[in-house]
């Protein structure tokens, strides 16, 4: 009978493999600008997504921001207006699938400090007032879904599936 000692680590041979890396979402945050049953809308230029469409004030995060920060940062750098964090919240939420997979924040600004005006007129040549009932034909087709989830107030969508 033969007789199996344990094996010694040194012994052992391991086989390493690369750990995978993690799929990832990448996450934009919107802003619903909301006044007198009108919504804020930008058309895109020069950026070579959507361009001639129109969008709402948005952006991505940046690494080690929370949604809440980008969402005052993007309102600021595009539309020009302070909005207090605590005048913001969630209305609807995206999971959307184009090119890539995106989750998408849309916030409503329930107030902002100053009138919204187009402070990057190298990525946006207009900046409109439309009613929530009546967008634009060329308005992006996700954004239109998601102006109509928070209508209905639908708090999740997916697009693009």
């Amino acid at each position: 009978m033969r007789r199996f000692e344990p094996f010694l680590p040194s012994q052992i041979k391991i086989a390493v493999t690369m750990a995978q890396e993690r799929f990832k979402l990448i996450a934009s945050v919107y802003l619903l600008f909301v006044k007198d049953g009108k919504i804020l809308l930008l058309r895109r230029a020069n950026t070579g997504y959507e361009d001639g469409n129109y969008s709402l004030v948005a952006g991505h995060l940046d690494a080690h921001e929370s949604l809440t920060h980008a969402v005052v940062r993007e309102a600021k750098e595009e539309s020009g207006v302070d909005i207090d964090p605590n005048d913001i919240e969630v209305k609807t939420t995206m999971h959307r699938k184009q090119n890539d997979e995106r989750v998408d924040f849309f916030f409503e600004a329930k107030k902002w400090r100053g009138e919204p005006k187009n402070t990057e007129p190298d990525k946006c040549d207009d900046l409109s007032w439309f009613a929530l009932n009546n967008l634009p034909v060329n308005t992006i087709p996700y954004i239109r879904q998601a102006i109509d989830c928070y209508r209905k107030d639908i708090i999740y969508s997916e697009f693009g599936w």
